[in-house]
C-alpha cells in the first residue's frame, strides 16, 4: 500500500509537534531530538533538498519494535513469548488507551466536515430502513392477514416473528462487524434485509411470507448496532453526542415515511391485479415494495464509503487506517477550501492482537481451552456488570414503548368500534318480496325477518348480521361481504352464484334445495368509503411526527446536561406521563396521550444509544450493542403478547405495568457510567 506525504508550512510543522511520542508510535512533521537525525520522511535527503506538496513519499511504516530479519535485537525488551499472559494484556490495556488519546488527536487534526456528512446520511439511510421495518409490521398485518385468509389462531405471528428475526441479527451481526468490519457487514446485512422484503412481496402463502419477513428482519437487526458504532468512531468526542443524537432521527423519519405511503398506497384498492385466481397482487404489496426502497439506496451509498479507521487499527491494520484517516482529512480540507493543509501523521499505536495473545499462551495448547479462552476474554472485555444495568435499562424501555405502541392503536380501534356499533340500525320482523338489492348495506342487525323471491345482485353486504332470517326462492350474484355473517337462517330453493359466502359466514344455517355456484375464491379485501384505514395511518404520522421537538432537544443539551441525566429522566416522565391516560375517554384524548409519551421518551432512547456506543470498547463495542438491541427486540416481543392481550380487558394493568418498568429503567439508568468524557477506547 502506498500513498503520498505532505510537508506544510514551518508554521503548520509547530502546531503539531505536540503530538510526537517519543517512541515513535504517532508523529507529526517535528524533526527527532537528537542532532542531526533525519525523520522517516526526510531520511535520504540533503539539507537543501525541498519537499513538494504532492511529492510521492509512500505509506509511513509502522515499527512494532520488532527485529527485522538478519538484525540483532540489542536492548529489546523480554520477547513477548517469554511473557505471561497477564504481561500481555496489561500491556494490550497500555496500547489500547495510548491509541485512543492519540486517535482523539488524529480526529481533531482531521476536523468535522464533508466527509462525516456524508457518512452521516449514508448510515442515516440504514437506520431510517430500521424504523420503516418496525412499522410495516404493524401497517402490512391487519391486510395481509386478510388477504392470506389467516384464521384467528395464526393472527398476531407476523408482528412477533419478525422482532424475533431483529433480535437474533442484531446480535449475529453486531458480533460479526467487531471481526470483519462494520462497512462489510452493513453491507451484508442490509442486503438480506433488501431481498427479502422484496420477495416478501410477491409470495402468496402466509407461511412463506412469514418465512421472508423474519429473514427480512434477522437483515434490518445488524442497522441500529453497526450505524452507532460505525458513525461514532469517525467522531472527536466534543462531537459525538450532538451529532449520534442527530443520527437517530433517521428512525423517525423511517416512521414519517412508513406512514406516509401506507397512507397513501394501502387503502386504494384498485392499484391491484390478479393472474387467475391464484396470484393476488394488492395494493399492500405495493407499498412493501416501496418501503424496501431506503435499504437499497442505502446498500448502493454504502458501496462509495470506506471502513472504519478505528476498526482497521484494531484489527493491527495500520496502512489502511492511515489511508482511510487521509481521505477523512483531505476531503473535509477541501470542503474548506484548505487544500494546502497536510495530513502530518506519520505512525499510530496499534494494540496487541488477542489472537497472538492466545497462541502465545501456549504454543500446543488444546483448541478447546483456546475456544473457551477466546469467550471468557469476550466477557471480559464486554463488561458483565455494566452490560446487565445497560441490558434492563433497554429492555424496560423497549417493553413500555412496544407494549404502548400496541395498546394505544388497538385501544383507538376498540373506541372507533363503539361508536360505528352504536350507530347500528336494527331491523325486525321486516317481510320483503320482489325486491332487488344492488347497493350497500352496511352496519345493520337484521332479525327474524323473511325474504322472498329477492334479488341480491352487484352488492356488498358491509358489518351486517342476519339473525334467524329465510331467505326464499331469492338469488345472489355477484355478492361481497365483510364483517357479514348469517346466524341461524335458512336458505329454501336459492341459487348463488360468484358471491364469497362460505360456511364461514353461514353460522348454525341451513340450505334447502339451494345450491352455490363459482365461488370466489379467498379472502375478500375492501378499503372503499373506509375511513378507519386512513385514521390509523394517520394517527401513526402525527405519533412519529410527535419525537421531532424531543430529537431537536436532545441532539442540542446532549452534550450540555449529559447523557445520564437525560436518559434517567425521560425515562421518569414518560412513565408519568403514563398515568394521564385514565382520562383517555376519547379518541382525540388518547392521540394526544400518544404525542406526548412519544414526545418525552425519544430523549431516552438517544441517549441511550449515546451511552451504549461509548461505554464499550472499539473490539466489543458491536457485540455489546448487539447484545443489548437483542434485549430490546425480545422486549418488543414480550409487549406485543402481554399488552395485546390485554386491549380490551382493562385500563389499569397496561398503566400500572408500563409506568413500573419505565421509571423503574429510568433510576437504573442513573446508575450507569458517564461516558461523556470517554475517549473511544
Amino acid at each position: 500500500i502506498i500513498n503520498y506525504m505532505f510537508r506544510s508550512s514551518d508554521e503548520e510543522e509547530n502546531n503539531y509537534n505536540s503530538y510526537t511520542q517519543q517512541d515513535g508510535h504517532y508523529a507529526g512533521n517535528a524533526a527527532n531530538d537528537e542532532d542531526g537525525a533525519s525523520s522517516d520522511a526526510t531520511e535520504g535527503h540533503d539539507d537543501e533538498d525541498e519537499i513538494y506538496e504532492g511529492e510521492y513519499q509512500g505509506v509511513p511504516a509502522y515499527n512494532d519494535g520488532k527485529p527485522r530479519e538478519g538484525q540483532v535485537a540489542l536492548g529489546q525488551p523480554v520477547s513477548d513469548s517469554l511473557k505471561s499472559r497477564k504481561e500481555l494484556e496489561n500491556e494490550r490495556q497500555a496500547d489500547e488507551e495510548e491509541l485512543a488519546q492519540q486517535y482523539e488527536l488524529i480526529m481533531q487534526e482531521c476536523g468535522h466536515g464533508r466527509f462525516q456528512w456524508q457518512l452521516f446520511f449514508v448510515l442515516g439511510l440504514a437506520l431510517m430502513s430500521d424504523g420503516v421495518e418496525v412499522f410495516v409490521v404493524g401497517f402490512v398485518l391487519p391486510s395481509a392477514e386478510t388477504d392470506m385468509c389467516v384464521p384467528n389462531s395464526g393472527a398476531g405471528w407476523l408482528g412477533s416473528i419478525v422482532y424475533l428475526g431483529m433480535m437474533f441479527g442484531a446480535f449475529f451481526w453486531g458480533g460479526l462487524s467487531d471481526k470483519v468490519g462494520r462497512r462489510q457487514c452493513l453491507l451484508i446485512s442490509m442486503s438480506v434485509n433488501g431481498f427479502f422484503a422484496f420477495l416478501s412481496s410477491f409470495v402468496q402463502g402466509y407461511s412463506m411470507f412469514l418465512f421472508c419477513r423474519m429473514v427480512s428482519g434477522f437483515g434490518i437487526g445488524g442497522a441500529v448496532p453497526i450505524v452507532f458504532s460505525y458513525f461514532a468512531e469517525v467522531l472527536a468526542r466534543e462531537k459525538r453526542g450532538e451529532h449520534l443524537s442527530w443520527l437517530c432521527m433517521f428512525w423517525m423519519i423511517g416512521g414519517i415515511y412508513a406512514s406516509a405511503m401506507a397512507w397513501a398506497i394501502i387503502p386504494h384498492y384498485g392499484w391491484s391485479f390478479s393472474m387467475g385466481s391464484a396470484y393476488q397482487f394488492h395494493s399492500w404489496r405495493v407499498f412493501v415494495v416501496v418501503c424496501a426502497l431506503p435499504c437499497v439506496s442505502a446498500v448502493v451509498a454504502l458501496t462509495f464509503m470506506p471502513e472504519s479507521p478505528r476498526f482497521y487499527l484494531e484489527m493491527g491494520k495500520h496502512d489502511e487506517a492511515w489511508m482511510v484517516l487521509k481521505q477523512i482529512h483531505d476531503t473535509n480540507m477541501r470542503a474548506r477550501g484548505e487544500p494546502e493543509r497536510v495530513f502530518t501523521v506519520n505512525r499510530i499505536k496499534i494494540p496487541k492482537q488477542l489472537d497472538e495473545l492466545v497462541e502465545m499462551q501456549n504454543e500446543s495448547a488444546n483448541p478447546v481451552l483456546k475456544v473457551l479462552f477466546k469467550i471468557k476474554a469476550e466477557l471480559r472485555g464486554v463488561g458483565c456488570y455494566n452490560t446487565v444495568k445497560l441490558a434492563a435499562v433497554w429492555f424496560t424501555l423497549s417493553f413500555g414503548y412496544y407494549g404502548l405502541s400496541v395498546w394505544f392503536p388497538d385501544v383507538i380501534k376498540h373506541l372507533q368500534a363503539d361508536e360505528y356499533a352504536s350507530r347500528v340500525k336494527i331491523h325486525n320482523d321486516e317481510r320483503i318480496e320482489d325486491f332487488t338489492f344492488n347497493f350497500t348495506l352496511e352496519n345493520q342487525i337484521h332479525r327474524n325477518g323473511v325474504f322472498l323471491n329477492d334479488r341480491f345482485i352487484s352488492m356488498k353486504f358491509k358489518a351486517v348480521t342476519f339473525i334467524n332470517s329465510s331467505f326464499l326462492n331469492c338469488y345472489f350474484e355477484d355478492v361481497s361481504s365483510v364483517g357479514s355473517f348469517f346466524k341461524n337462517c335458512t336458505f329454501v330453493d336459492s341459487f348463488l352464484y360468484n358471491t364469497d359466502i362460505d360456511d364461514s359466514k353461514l353460522i348454525n344455517s341451513s340450505l334447502i334445495n339451494s345450491s352455490f355456484h363459482h365461488n370466489k375464491t379467498g379472502c375478500q379485501m375492501t378499503f372503499d368509503d373506509d375511513y378507519s384505514a386512513y385514521w390509523v395511518y394517520f394517527v401513526n404520522f402525527l405519533g412519529t411526527l410527535a419525537v421531532l421537538p424531543g430529537n431537536i432537544v436532545s441532539a442540542l443539551l446532549m452534550d450540555k446536561i449529559g447523557r445520564l441525566s437525560m436518559l434517567g429522566g425521560s425515562m421518569v416522565l414518560s412513565g408519568i406521563s403514563c398515568f394521564f391516560l385514565w382520562f383517555g375517554t376519547s379518541e382525540s384524548m388518547m392521540i394526544f396521550m400518544l404525542c406526548l409519551y412519544n414526545g418525552l421518551s425519544i430523549s431516552a432512547w438517544n441517549s441511550l444509544d449515546v451511552v451504549t456506543t461509548e461505554l464499550y470498547p472499539t473490539d466489543r463495542r458491536g457485540t455489546g450493542f448487539g447484545f443489548c438491541n437483542a434485549m430490546c427486540k425480545l422486549a418488543a416481543v414480550l409487549g406485543n403478547l402481554i399488552f395485546g392481550s390485554l386491549v380490551g380487558i382493562t385500563k389499569a394493568i397496561p398503566i400500572l405495568l408500563a409506568s413500573s418498568v419505565l421509571v423503574g429503567g429510568g433510576l437504573v439508568g442513573l446508575r450507569l457510567p458517564d461516558t461523556r468524557a470517554n475517549v473511544l477506547m
